[in-house]
C-alpha cells in the first residue's frame, strides 16, 4: 500500500483533534499530501414558501463547516487541503470522499465518551469499518494532547492466513514509508484455570504461533521481530508486552468480509476496543 494521500475527517472537540494530530503524524512522516473533511447533512429541498427556510438552512450548515475547517487548520496548518463534503452519514461522506480523491487512508479520532488512551468506535468509525475502500488509522482518545514526535515501530496483529500474509507485506511498505521497525505478534488467549491436557494443548498452539511467526518474517528485507504474547483474553495478552510511545498496531479485515473492503473481525474488534495506539484496518486483498 501507499501512503501518498491522507484524508483525515475532522469534527470540534478533541475527537476531531486527536485524530487529525495523528494525520499530521502520518503526512510529516511518510511525506505525504494531507486532506481535512468536514462532513454535513444535506440541506432538504423543500418547494414553496418554505424554500426561505431551507436556505437559511444551507447557510447556517456552510457556516458551520467553514468554522470547523477554521480550527482544522489551527491545528494541521496550512500545508493541507480543507473541503467540506456533503452526507447523511459522517463515515459513508468519508467512504465516498476517498474513494473520488484517491486517498490511501482515512484517519479519524474516537467518539466521545471513552476512556482515555483507548479507541472508542462511534457511528462514523463503524460505518467506515464496514465499507471502506482503503485502510482506516483510529486515534486513541487524548493522542492529540501529547502526540509522540514520531511513529517508532509497527506492529503487526498475525495470525496464519493469505489475508495476514498479505497484510504483512503491506505493512512492511508502510515501514519503509515511515522508517520505522516492523515486528509481528501472534495472540494466543487462554482460560485461567487449565488441565493438563489443556496445558499440552497450549504449549502446542504457542509453538506452532512461534513457527508461523518466524515463517512470515523470514525473507523480509529489513529485520522483522516476532513475539507471542499470552493472556486470558485479547487485553492482557496485548499488555503481556512493551509498547512504544509512538507505536501503531496493525490488523487485517476479515477474510469473511468483502474484497478491497475492511471489514472487522472479532478479535480485531478486541484489538481495537484493547490497543493503547492507534490502530490502522487494512483493506481485504484476493
Amino acid at each position: 500500500m501507499r501512503l501518498d494521500d491522507v484524508l483525515a475527517g475532522y469534527v470540534p472537540g478533541a475527537g476531531g483533534r486527536d485524530g487529525l494530530r495523528l494525520a499530521v503524524l502520518l503526512r510529516d512522516q511518510a511525506h505525504a499530501r494531507l486532506t481535512v473533511a468536514a462532513v454535513q447533512p444535506p440541506a432538504r429541498s423543500t418547494p414553496g414558501p418554505a424554500r426561505a427556510e431551507e436556505s437559511a438552512w444551507r447557510a447556517y450548515l456552510a457556516e458551520q463547516a467553514a468554522a470547523t475547517l477554521e480550527q482544522a487548520r489551527e491545528l494541521a496548518g496550512h500545508e493541507a487541503e480543507y473541503v467540506t463534503h456533503t452526507n447523511r452519514g459522517s463515515g459513508r461522506g468519508l467512504v465516498e470522499l476517498a474513494r473520488r480523491r484517491g486517498a490511501d487512508v482515512v484517519v479519524i479520532g474516537p467518539a466521545p465518551g471513552g476512556g482515555r488512551g483507548r479507541i472508542t468506535v462511534g457511528s462514523t468509525a463503524d460505518q467506515l469499518l464496514h465499507s471502506s475502500s482503503v485502510p482506516v488509522l483510529l486515534a486513541p482518545r487524548g493522542f492529540g494532547e501529547e502526540p509522540p514526535a514520531a511513529f517508532d515501530r509497527l506492529t503487526v496483529a498475525y495470525r496464519r492466513g493469505r489475508g495476514c500474509d498479505t497484510a504483512v507485506t503491506d505493512a512492511a511498505r508502510v515501514a519503509a514509508a515511515l522508517d520505522v521497525p516492523l515486528r509481528l505478534v501472534t495472540l494466543v488467549v487462554s482460560s485461567g484455570r487449565r488441565a493438563s491436557i489443556e496445558e499440552e494443548m497450549l504449549v502446542r498452539l504457542r509453538d506452532q504461533a512461534a513457527a508461523d511467526l518466524r515463517a512470515a518474517a523470514r525473507g523480509r528485507r529489513r529485520p522483522v521481530e516476532v513475539e507471542v504474547l499470552e493472556g486470558r483474553n485479547v487485553a492482557q495478552a496485548l499488555g503481556a508486552t512493551s509498547w512504544l510511545p509512538g507505536e501503531m498496531i496493525i490488523c487485517a479485515s476479515s477474510d469473511t468480509g468483502p474484497l478491497r473492503r475492511v471489514f472487522l473481525g472479532d478479535t480485531s474488534i478486541k484489538i481495537v476496543k484493547a490497543a493503547t495506539c492507534p490502530v490502522m484496518i487494512l483493506t481485504r486483498q484476493p
